[in-house]
Parts: structure tokens; sequence; C-alpha cells
């Protein structure tokens, strides 16, 4: 088998072909013509090395597994070292990981907990966005797609904006409950709980708007198990856009919390102020549901 074709049923490069070749991993008998030439067994060798180097092995690690496979043993004594050496060393780069994060939590939740809002900033009042499209805006969800607000699709989309979420046993900043409907921004379950509800009301899609940042709402997400994507939205772009509320208190500014209905990329409905955040989505279901049956 030429090298080509090996490259070819393994899904690999002749480069990295030529790198297990120097490594005396995969080595081809040279024909006269001094053309390399595989044995069958070559593509079961290949496979092994890049089946575990997905596991995460370096490409000399696999050696044992490989040579195995080239004498016909079974998995040797070595093999089953290697493999509980990388497990050690996983479980090791865990815990440093896991240090690391706690550490930044900490920081976030120190820095959380000095917060003073401001007075509210409002340039403009967010019913009048009624028939009106929303800006040529284009985020990155939680999930990792682009989401343009102006083009989001047919039927209707609801857009949940929020203040911030709050981590468990973390206070909220001082002066946060100020803010109309903030007192439910630590307990945003109602939005994954009543998802599937608000779907079957007539939403085509739901996504959730805060100005934290991407990292911090993917936390959420994974956390509270949110079965839509949130829209990060840290330089509050939409807010400069379209005037909508927010407070601000020395270097951060978080939105008020409001709710966009746009039906075919067309602002038709918009809750604010929102007093009770863990009825709201009931009134998001009632809404949908009349406006379906008038429909």
């Amino acid at each position: 088998m030429r090298v080509g074709e090996l490259a070819r049923r393994t899904g690999t490069t002749v480069r990295a072909l030529r790198y297990y070749e120097q490594s005396g991993l995969v080595v081809p008998r040279r024909l006269g013509n001094g053309y390399r030439d595989y044995d069958p067994i070559a593509e079961r060798q290949v496979a092994q090395i890049r089946e575990l180097m997905a596991l995460g092995l370096t490409v000399e690690e696999t050696r044992p597994f490989v040579e195995s496979l080239a004498n016909d043993d079974d998995v040797c004594a070595a093999a089953v070292a290697t493999f509980r050496s990388t497990v050690a060393g996983l479980q090791t780069r865990i815990g440093e990981l896991t240090a690391q994060r706690e550490a930044l939590d900490a920081r976030i939740d120190t820095a959380a907990r000095q917060i003073v809002t401001g007075p509210p900033e409002t340039r403009g009042r967010p019913a009048d966005l009624i028939g009106r499209a929303l800006p040529e805006l284009r985020f990155y969800g939680t999930d990792g797609r682009p989401i343009s607000l102006h083009d989001l699709g047919p039927g209707r989309s609801v857009v949940f904006v929020y203040p911030l979420t709050g981590r468990p046993g973390v206070d909220l900043p001082r002066g946060l409950l100020e803010i109309p409907g903030a007192r439910g921004a630590g307990r945003d379950n109602w939005l994954r709980d009543h998802h599937a509800e608000i779907l079957a009301a007539g939403a085509a899609r739901v996504y959730g708007l805060s100005a934290q940042s991407t990292g911090y709402q993917r936390e959420l997400v994974h956390r509270l198990a949110l079965p839509y994507p949130l829209i990060p939205d840290p330089q509050l772009t939409l807010a400069a856009a379209t005037g909508l509320p927010t407070r601000t208190t020395g270097d951060l500014t978080v939105y008020e919390r409001l709710t966009l209905v746009v039906t075919d990329d067309v602002v038709e409905h918009v809750f604010h102020p929102i007093v009770d955040p863990a009825s709201h989505a009931l009134d998001v279901m009632r809404w949908l549901t009349q406006r379906r049956t008038v429909g």
C-alpha cells in the first residue's frame, strides 16, 4: 500500500505518516524503486495511534499499543501502565484547572459584592420599539452560533433582557434590588422550566440577553441546564442603538429587565417594566396564546 493510499484510508496526512515512520511506529518497506510500501496492518496501527491521541496520549505513549498490534499480542503490561499514567496526569490537570476556576469565581464574587447601582439611564422608551426592526447587530450566543437581532427568523422570537444572574451563595450587588425586576436575577430557572410551554404557546425561539460576559453566561447555561442560548452584550451595543434602560455604577452597567417579542423581525410587543420576574413567564405565555388565538 502506498503512502497516499494509507493516508486516504486512515483520514490522516502524508506528513503525519512520515512522522510516525520517523518515530519507528509505522515503518514501511522500501521497494527497489525507493517507494514506500505499507503492510495492511499499517492501517490498524495508524487508527490506533489516532484513537489514543484523541484520548490525550502523546505519539510516543502509543508505542506499546502499536507494537502489540505488530506482534499480534494482547495489550501488554506497558500499555496498561501508560493508560494509568495518562489518567493520573489528567486528574492532576483537572485539579489545577478546578483551582484556577474557583480562584477566578472568587474574584468575580468579591467584585460583585462591591457594586452599588446608580440611577437609571434611559435614552428612549422601550415601547417606542414596537413596529420597528431591531438594529443590525450581530452577536455570538453561548452555543457559539451567530445571532443577528435584525434577522432572527420567521415567527415569534422571545428575547428576555435581564440585569445579571448571581451565583449560588453569593449576595447580589448592593443596590441592585432597586432595579425593576432585579429581584429575580438570581433565580432565572423559570426561563428554563417554562421554555417548552413558551414554545407551545406560539414562540418559534427563545433567547436571553444581558451585559454579562460570554464566559459568565456559558457557566450559567451549564449550571442551570438552559435549553436556549444566552446572548452576551458586555458593551451594551443594543442599549446604545435603541435606548433601552440601563443602570450604571462605577465601571459596571446592566440592563433593566424587559422582554421583547419580535415577529418576522419586527418588534411586536415589549414587556416593561417587569416587577415580578417569577410570574413573568406566565404573562408571556398568556400573551402568546391570545395572539395565536386572534391570528
